[in-house]
């Protein structure tokens, strides 16, 4: 009879771990339904809070909700949300948002964003791509701006991030992307 060595259990172990990982694609879980719930309370909240995003997202071609972004750094950072694209009020897709950022950082928070697509074309090319970053033709809104969104702000920008309900603190000068993911939760 053989022995068998620590490595070859641990060898074992770990591939039926990844093998068991690689399996779970999400089809049959609770996941859209969790997400769904957390983008009506973000939206709820949006919506009284900042009354303006109302009629902005009724103008809206599409609005990406990113209930929980979830974020750290130190000289190196990082974040990872989870949300869902809805089209005149009704999910149409779920995404997962993945930031990657370098610079000058420290610290952690968390928050909740929404895309607002403004123009056709900008919806378009988000649903249509693999995986959409954002560039430099999005326009950051504070908090105390998402009450005053007005005519004169979408005129002229084709997607509008509203950045809101932070909790933590991070600081710093950093360079950063984010990549929108479509999944199945």
């Amino acid at each position: 009879m053989e022995k068998i060595t620590r490595r070859a259990m641990l060898a074992g172990v770990g591939s039926a771990t990844l093998l068991t990982a690689a399996c779970g694609n999400g089809v049959g879980s609770n996941g859209a339904a969790q997400i769904d719930a957390r983008v009506d309370a973000t939206q709820n909240y949006l919506f009284g809070r900042y009354p303006g995003t109302r009629e902005l997202a009724s103008r809206a071609n599409g609005v990406l909700y990113m209930p929980l972004m979830t974020e750290a750094g130190l000289v190196w950072g990082g974040a990872f949300g989870r949300g869902a694209l809805r089209i005149q009020g009704a999910t149409v897709d779920y995404y997962s948002a993945t930031k990657a950022s370098v610079g000058l950082q420290i610290g952690a928070q968390q928050y909740a964003h929404a895309l607002f697509f403004m123009t056709p074309n900008a919806m378009e090319d988000f649903r249509r791509s693999t995986g959409w970053a954002a560039s430099a033709d999005l326009r950051y809104a504070t908090p105390e701006e998402g009450a005053s969104i007005g005519k004169a702000t979408t005129e002229s920008d084709p997607v509008i991030a509203l950045i809101f309900g932070q909790q933590g603190l991070i600081a710093g000068a950093t360079l950063a992307g984010v990549k929108y993911t479509r999944i199945i939760p």
